[in-house]
């Protein structure tokens, strides 16, 4: 007989209401997590996800999961419930906030991960079993009622013909007066659905915006399908927020008395767990959506929240540093209506960083005196945990340059720039300068110009032509609509030669380290295990057409992270000769996950004669580059494509990605008639059937190491 109440550690299981069987289990992965939180410590986590580049336990391990309630303001004496704890991504932070947690969960399984993962958490209890079952037995005074990725299983849960109303009137009757219910969910509308994500719980194309089926495994709602809701039942206090990218892994919180800039969500396209699309241009999207107030109701995912609203109006997390730089910062409205910044640790380890933007604050406060930056005003708070600046009004300055980019009004830019320049040279000769004075963290209103954040000053005396260039290289950077700036006259401008800024890339690339310190920010983590992005053939709409363009012309496209697509792609100057060969040159930004090369626009047979990375050929030098051809190798360095749109993608190791990187590739082209290509395609395919061999990887050909780590 099972018993109905034990311990492990300090966390406590109920099985009253257990019937014996999990109804819901994601099978062996779960029982490798077990296996990872009894062996390894919380600290350890990070390290085991990117050892193991696995999406399942990336998903349930990283303390990216809690960022959806870190920021809910709670006194420590509050009473929690979480239903639908599964394997307490989530748990383990509320404990640490509040007095006593007490958690619902279906599965056996996921609450004994919850419990050995908390297991130092005396104030958790866990409830096995169906919600429904549970209900009953439970107490009517919580403070606050979590359902965070839950909500829309409510016909699972409730199991009604209104499962989404009858869900809430229960969860209401264990609420104390004034507290408040959590819900944590995707939305219906998000425009990554229509953009070419798959819906997250079905896996199907426009499965939520189509509209679900009465027998849907789960269903969500859009915003107004939420108020439709709300009010159907009388509630009338509630606040959305919208976690961005979205709930799961959050890095930017907004609300409706704080929104998103138009040039704010940069991290659209990290897709872990399914294939997506790319079927448009998701940022300028969300930008179109700003500026007609639309945002609300496209948002990827909602938080509301149920009762009396909160003085933060908006959060960002950066958090995927190394552990004493993680902070959390916060817009939030004072008693008196006045917004004010916040910056807090998001661990102990932290606080002295936090501490120091206030000595920050008086030095470059000193060395600006009497120049024409502003610096924003910062003291710390009664705990000396964080630090309080006001709240500076204007448009960020990289918007203003932004707006004379996309105008094509390169003297305006340069004007702002020269403005820049000369600002910040002031007191240049001081031994204090603001390492990250790039142009986002400066905000204009008018002839006032204030430095918003400053949270890297350094004690030393840094060029201002140094800061300059970081400033500009990383502006560059940040939106790949600013690539076709070109920043070679403006490094002249400054003075720099060759050598000093490959110098000052290699900084930039030491300094990134240092803030991330050993472990991989999300973005590497993406990259180790995302799946594939890609932008259907029907969709490169090109200034030319496929029957203007001469089929013997070459296009690159870069993967900085967000797939391939025309936007991040050009028609290299260098062309074929008359012998139909092309060697090119291509110069890699740090941060480049793979190229990939269209050596025609027809059918082809192509031989690649030499690959160099960083002027070593990549036979002779470390497997830092595979190659991936949609077409057929038929040599050790000769590959068949028998369609109209060839392509050759060039993957880059994940320790290669953060520096500036030149692939040099010299390459024949041979086009073939389609049915030639067909023709022989078909054969090959034939002889392979019947005993072909293809040529040995152990032969002198230039990619027989090469094609063993990576071909297809």
């Amino acid at each position: 007989m099972q018993q109905e109440i034990y311990k492990i550690g300090e966390v406590t299981l109920n099985f009253k209401h257990y019937s014996g069987m999990d109804l819901y289990s994601d099978g062996e992965v779960e029982d490798e997590l077990l296996g990872i939180v009894r062996n390894h410590a919380p600290s350890e986590y990070q390290q085991v996800i990117e050892q193991e580049k696995s999406w399942p336990i990336f998903y349930h391990l990283s303390r990216e999961r809690s960022n959806i309630v870190e920021w809910i303001p709670m006194k420590g004496t509050e009473r929690v419930l979480e239903v639908g704890s599964g394997c307490g991504a989530i748990t383990g932070m509320l404990s640490s906030k509040a007095a006593e947690v007490t958690c619902v969960d279906l599965s056996r399984k996921r609450s004994e991960i919850n419990a050995v993962r908390n297991s130092q958490s005396s104030n958790v209890t866990i409830h096995v079993g169906n919600f429904r079952d549970i209900e009953p037995d439970l107490p009517s005074n919580y403070d606050f009622i979590f359902l965070i990725g839950v909500f829309e299983y409510a016909q699972g849960y409730i199991g009604t013909d209104q499962p989404f109303e009858n869900f809430l009137r229960m969860l209401y009757r264990h609420l104390t007066p004034g507290g408040r219910i959590v819900i944590a969910i995707e939305n219906r509308l998000g425009l990554k659905y229509f953009a070419g994500c798959t819906e997250d719980h079905l896996g199907t194309f426009f499965g939520s915006i189509e509209g679900y089926r009465a027998d849907s495994v789960a269903a969500t709602l859009s915003r107004n399908g939420f108020i439709r809701l709300f009010r159907s039942l009388g509630i009338r206090n509630y606040h959305f927020y919208y976690p961005y990218p979205d709930y799961k892994f959050m890095k930017l919180l907004y609300s409706d008395q704080y929104l998103p800039r138009s040039s704010d969500l940069q991290d659209n396209v990290y897709n872990f767990d399914n294939d997506r699309l790319i079927l448009f241009n998701e940022k300028r999207a969300y930008e179109g959506l700003i500026r007609d107030g639309l945002y609300p109701l496209f948002s990827n995912s909602f938080e509301v929240i149920l009762g009396p609203g909160f003085p933060t109006v908006f959060s960002k997390y950066s958090g995927d540093r190394a552990e004493e730089f993680r902070i959390r910062t916060d817009i939030v409205i004072d008693a008196n209506g006045r917004r004010t910044v916040e910056k807090h640790p998001l661990s102990d380890a932290a606080v002295e960083h936090v501490r120091g933007m206030r000595s920050a604050y008086t030095a470059l406060a000193a060395r600006f005196r009497g120049g024409d930056l502003e610096i924003n005003d910062c003291h710390m708070d009664s705990t000396g945990r964080v630090a309080k600046f006001s709240f500076a009004a204007g448009i960020p300055l990289s918007e203003l340059m932004d707006y004379c980019l996309f105008k094509d009004d390169m003297e305006s830019f340069r004007k702002l720039f020269n403005e820049y320049l000369r600002r910040i040279s002031y007191g240049e000769e001081e031994a204090v300068a603001d390492f990250d004075l790039i142009f986002p963290n400066i905000m204009v209103n008018g002839s006032i110009w204030t430095i918003i954040d400053y949270e890297w000053t350094w004690g030393k005396r840094i060029p201002a032509r140094d800061i300059a260039f970081r400033a500009l290289y990383n502006y560059r950077l940040e939106d790949r609509r600013r690539k076709a700036l070109d920043l070679n006259p403006f490094y002249v401008d400054l003075g720099l030669s060759k050598e000093d800024v490959d110098r000052l890339i290699s900084e930039e690339a030491g300094f990134q380290k240092y803030v991330t310190g050993d472990r991989l920010s999300m973005v590497e983590i993406w990259r180790g295990i995302g799946r594939a992005a890609s932008v259907p053939r029907e969709l490169q709409v090109e200034t030319q057409t496929m029957q203007d363009r001469d089929p013997l012309t070459v296009q690159v496209y870069s993967d900085i992270g967000e797939g391939f697509s025309e936007d991040n792609s050009y028609f290299p100057d260098d062309k074929y000769n008359r012998h139909h060969e092309v060697t090119l040159t291509i110069d890699l930004l740090p941060g480049t996950r793979a190229l990939r090369i269209d050596p025609a626009f027809a059918p082809c047979i192509v031989k690649l004669q030499r690959v160099e990375w960083n002027g070593v050929s990549v036979e002779e030098g470390p497997p830092v580059v595979t190659i991936h051809p949609n077409g057929r190798w038929i040599g050790m360095d000769s590959i068949l494509f028998d369609m109209e749109d060839p392509g050759i993608e060039f993957g880059i190791a994940v320790a290669e990605r953060e520096k500036p990187n030149s692939l040099r590739l010299t390459m024949t082209t041979a086009l073939l008639p389609p049915e030639v290509a067909v023709s022989v395609a078909e054969g090959l395919t034939e002889n392979t059937a019947g005993g072909y061999e293809e040529p040995s990887d152990t032969g002198n050909g230039l990619f027989g190491r090469l094609r063993r780590k990576g071909r297809h």
